[in-house]
């Protein structure tokens, strides 16, 4: 072959592969087919908007810089989830499970909901809430239905098991539970590393069931500091610390626990990827850097209360309300559980190798 042919080859395969790559650019095609999203406030945007509960963020000051504005998201702007779906490509956030057509259905859920944990009790009090076992339920309700609508069982497995998989639950366990010891018992049953050695082994349980569903891609996100949240502050006090040392303890204990969990899962279902992310690490990196005042007026609870009003600072804030982050923490925790600069911000893997 001459090299005038073999020029012209080069040429046509570089212009195919540009080509594909502009429309790749152009069409915003996703790095997977499909992302499932399940937790607590943390990465809610929505389902919580039909509850009874206290636990809602369906009106201002919420959603001020969010381009939908108001919509349920515990925070200013976007959550975890939602940068996270923008990084795996996606050019529209996941829809609510409250919310999800069938046309929608086969690119994801998000079935996160406010005041949720592990365990079934937690935030009893405040209302409902869709706790992590009712949100598996509501998963195993549209595995159903993309079996229906796909009729192809094969296909659908196949299709499920390309989708990334993110778990954010845990943190109401302790604040709308284990520490609050005059609405449940769980601190009079048990020590702190009992409490977490009971947490995990039931987390375990859950997330083996995620694995049944189809699940093979699934990032597990360890708790954060709790006790470094302005209302656990508010409510504990410090001793002159930054954080509430305790809770902090009780936390740490829990993460400790769970990340050899993921790791025993690794062993036993080698056809899957789980992964732990260590929200804890990737926290205290941005958070020498951010102050920890509330970014709105709160109400007793901690959320905020419904105003206008709103600090022009935010972007400066570790937090929007007494607990849940501002979108400029949610977008660092995303990144690096995403793209991790360390080995100790994700393991075995981050999000991009989960791909």
């Amino acid at each position: 072959m001459t090299s005038c042919h073999i020029d012209l080859l080069l040429y046509v395969y570089i212009s195919v592969v540009l080509m594909y790559f502009h429309i790749f650019l152009v069409i915003g095609i996703p790095q997977v087919p499909c992302f499932f999203i399940f937790g607590d406030s943390l990465v809610d945007s929505g389902n919580n908007n039909q509850l009874v509960t206290t636990v809602k963020s369906d009106y201002l000051p919420y959603g001020i810089d969010f381009p939908q504005g108001v919509t349920g998201r515990f925070t200013n702007g976007r959550t975890i989830a939602d940068i996270l779906g923008e990084l795996l490509g996606f050019d529209e956030y996941i829809p609510t499970y409250a919310n999800v057509t069938d046309q929608h259905l086969s690119q994801g859920v998000n079935y996160a909901s406010g005041g949720s944990g592990i365990r079934e009790e937690t935030g009893s009090h405040m209302g409902g809430r869709i706790s992590f076992h009712k949100q598996l339920l509501n998963h195993h309700s549209v595995v159903s239905r993309l079996f229906r609508l796909q009729q192809n069982k094969t296909f659908t497995r196949e299709h499920l098991s390309k989708c990334i998989y993110i778990v954010i639950t845990g943190s109401n366990d302790y604040i709308n539970n284990y520490l609050k010891p005059t609405i449940y018992p769980t601190s009079r049953m048990y020590t702190t590393h009992q409490y977490a050695k009971i947490l995990v082994k039931q987390y375990s349980r859950q997330l083996k069931s995620l694995y049944n569903l189809g699940g093979r891609k699934i990032a597990v996100f360890g708790l954060g500091l709790i006790g470094c949240a302005p209302a656990e502050i508010s409510a504990f006090g410090t001793d002159g610390k930054p954080c509430v040392e305790s809770i902090n303890h009780a936390v740490k204990q829990f993460n400790n626990k769970l990340k050899p969990i993921v790791d025993e899962l690794n062993v036993h279902n080698p056809d899957a990827k789980f992964t732990f992310i260590n929200v804890t690490g990737i926290s205290l990196q941005k958070g020498r850097r951010l102050t920890n005042v509330p970014s709105c007026i709160l109400r007793t609870d901690g959320q905020c209360a419904q105003t206008t009003v709103n600090s022009p600072f935010r972007s400066l804030s570790m937090y929007y309300d007494g607990y849940h982050p501002t979108e400029v923490a949610n977008i660092h925790v995303a990144k690096m559980s995403y793209n991790a600069v360390s080995p100790m911000d994700a393991s075995p893997y981050d999000i991009n190798h989960l791909v």
